[in-house]
């Protein structure tokens, strides 16, 4: 077993120089199944000096082979990275995410095991906890947000090259933010892949504190998801992708009066969610702002939808 670590990567410049070095220091048992590990980094066209730096420091990333695109999304990115890869099992993970030394070794582990019952179809999900520690992203506890029902996520999984050709890899009708791991997920399952959990392979999530001036970003993703939402449900128009990507009328109800029709949104919550940050609560204010967040989303979904009819 020879792990393909691909990471797609576009203006994380900070978190990236942890993200890799964590992964070049990855503690691999001797004698072991694994027989090493490379790390495909693909740069979606960063403009924030990411590839300068990288070829600067070339000497402290012996593991990293780096490859550059256009600014084409991470779909086409992973896509770039697997059809580049020289391992037999590829490793997704998001070029914000930092690991701890046994991280590659959990995988190859469960791997293992399943391989040797006899199960090849499967693959490896690892454990990601949201943190917003730069310093120390790694000290951060597991939390009940953390939870993840998702079936396949790029974010922390472990798949047998084959299995990806097979299915066909991302498709590269998700250009914009959210959905083409999900949809790839769809059609793993259907080919008959299942899911291994792996919460000992863990890796910490960063991201900056939540702060009242990202919302408009924040807004934008929301309607980005919500285009690629659709995307999705025409690939595969069934109950459990409309719930998925909240277009039912039970997300229009929730959402629109949590949301009091709109009533509450980035303006009139505003000063709240300033209040909570202030008072030391940035999660509190966080998830406050999903109320309204989620309104945003449910009305671009259906927007969308009727755009494509």
């Amino acid at each position: 077993m020879f792990f393909s670590v691909v990471i797609p990567t576009y203006n994380r410049q900070p978190i990236l120089e942890k993200c890799l070095r964590a992964m070049e220091h990855q503690m691999l048992r001797p004698n072991d199944p694994v027989e090493g590990y490379e790390i495909v980094l693909v740069d979606d066209g960063s403009t924030d000096g990411t590839v300068a730096w990288i070829q600067a420091n070339a000497a402290e990333f012996p593991h990293v082979k780096l490859y550059e695109q256009d600014h084409e999304g991470a779909a086409i990115a992973r896509n770039f990275g697997v059809q580049k890869a020289t391992g037999d099992t590829i490793i997704f993970i998001d070029s914000d995410l930092v690991v701890l030394d046994s991280f590659l070794q959990h995988h190859a582990d469960a791997l293992t095991k399943a391989y040797q019952q006899g199960n090849e179809r499967v693959f490896t999900y690892g454990r990601v906890v949201n943190t917003c520690n730069f310093e120390a992203p790694t000290t951060e506890p597991f939390k009940v947000t953390d939870y993840s029902r998702a079936f396949f996520a790029t974010g922390n999984v472990a798949i047998a090259k084959r299995w990806l050709l097979e299915a066909g890899l991302f498709d590269a009708q998700f250009t914009q933010y959210g959905w083409e791991d999900l949809e790839l997920g769809v059609r793993l399952k259907n080919n008959g892949l299942s899911l291994i959990k792996c919460p000992e392979a863990v890796g910490y999530h960063w991201h900056p504190a939540f702060s009242v001036e990202e919302l408009p970003e924040l807004i934008d993703k929301e309607i980005q998801r919500a285009r690629m939402g659709v995307v999705f449900y025409q690939k595969h128009p069934t109950l459990d992708v409309r719930l998925m990507i909240q277009m039912t009328w039970l997300h229009r109800l929730l959402w629109g009066t949590l949301s009091l029709g709109g009533l509450l949104n980035e303006r009139t919550l505003g000063p709240t969610l300033r209040w909570l940050i202030k008072r030391g609560y940035p999660q509190l204010s966080q998830e406050l702002s999903r109320v309204f967040l989620n309104w945003y989303n449910v009305n671009a979904v259906y927007a969308a939808y009727r755009e494509a009819d």
